[in-house]
């Protein structure tokens, strides 16, 4: 079970990476779960200290870039600031919204998209935060607190503001399947709207309206940086468990069933880069 779960979580973030190279560049995504996998072979294959190397490389990097085009396209669409934040109190207070609240709903939802989005009190941050050369273990408190202001206040917040100052939303009855709302930003939100299709598309749809051909491609490359960090950090935690679990196996055993973990791991990206 845990083995099943914990190959579920690489896959999500593989099929997110192969969904959006689809629809920027209309690679197939059995293509992109190859690539993913074989980049990722060359990192895992090199040992936990490489998965450190790469990280702090890419993710500065991606995490900047992304939150600076954000603040461009809110920038560029400053004068709706003020009907896109009274869209979001009216939204959240409204009966159907307060009842939602009472009833559980809502409290759901915001678990399961703060889980995905930062893993606050979920229990995998302490892996990579006990590994930390700090001098003082409340340094890497602070770090670890700080990430998850960045994670999910600040961007997942502009991405929020980019969808709707861009109009690039929809809203489905989510009982009745009535489509309640069409974005107007972009001509295929009426599409994505018909097929109950979710995700990346929205994201790439905003910034085209800013950049039109360049949106898809460059949320794709963000969203490949963002969840093949996360692809890394799940492969870390993982091998870190079997560390633990067979530290009193011989050196020849450990190697085997970190092998076996490896191979599952690549195989689980690949199969799930284009399967939902």
């Amino acid at each position: 079970t845990l083995l099943a779960c914990g190959l579920l979580l690489p896959g999500l973030q593989s099929n997110a990476i192969a969904g959006a190279f689809q629809n920027a560049i209309q690679v197939p995504m059995w293509v992109s779960g190859i690539i993913i996998a074989a980049i990722l072979a060359i990192i895992i294959f090199g040992g936990v200290k490489r998965i450190a190397h790469a990280a702090e490389k890419i993710v500065p990097f991606m995490a900047i870039i992304y939150i600076i085009m954000a603040l461009i396209i809110i920038f560029v669409n400053i004068g709706d600031f003020g009907h896109v934040l009274g869209l979001v109190f009216t939204s959240a207070f409204a009966p159907k919204a307060v009842m939602g609240g009472v009833l559980g709903s809502t409290i759901a939802w915001g678990v399961k998209r703060g889980l995905y989005s930062n893993e606050a009190g979920q229990g995998t941050a302490p892996h990579a935060a006990a590994a930390a050369e700090v001098s003082h273990p409340a340094k890497q408190g602070l770090v670890q607190a700080f990430s998850v202001y960045i994670d999910t206040l600040f961007v997942c917040s502009a991405t929020g503001f980019m969808l709707l100052m861009t109009d690039c939303y929809n809203v489905v009855n989510e009982v009745t399947g009535e489509i309640l709302h069409i974005g107007s930003g972009a001509l295929e939100m009426a599409g994505y709207a018909a097929a109950g299709q979710v995700g990346a598309e929205y994201t790439q749809a905003a910034v085209s309206t800013f950049i039109p051909g360049f949106g898809h491609i460059f949320v794709a490359i963000c969203l490949a940086f963002f969840a093949f960090t996360t692809i890394m950090a799940y492969y870390y935690q993982a091998e870190s468990n079997i560390a633990y679990l067979f530290r009193h196996q011989d050196t020849g055993m450990r190697r085997t069933v970190t092998l076996i973990l490896r191979l599952c791991f690549l195989i689980a990206v690949i199969y799930s880069s284009f399967t939902t």
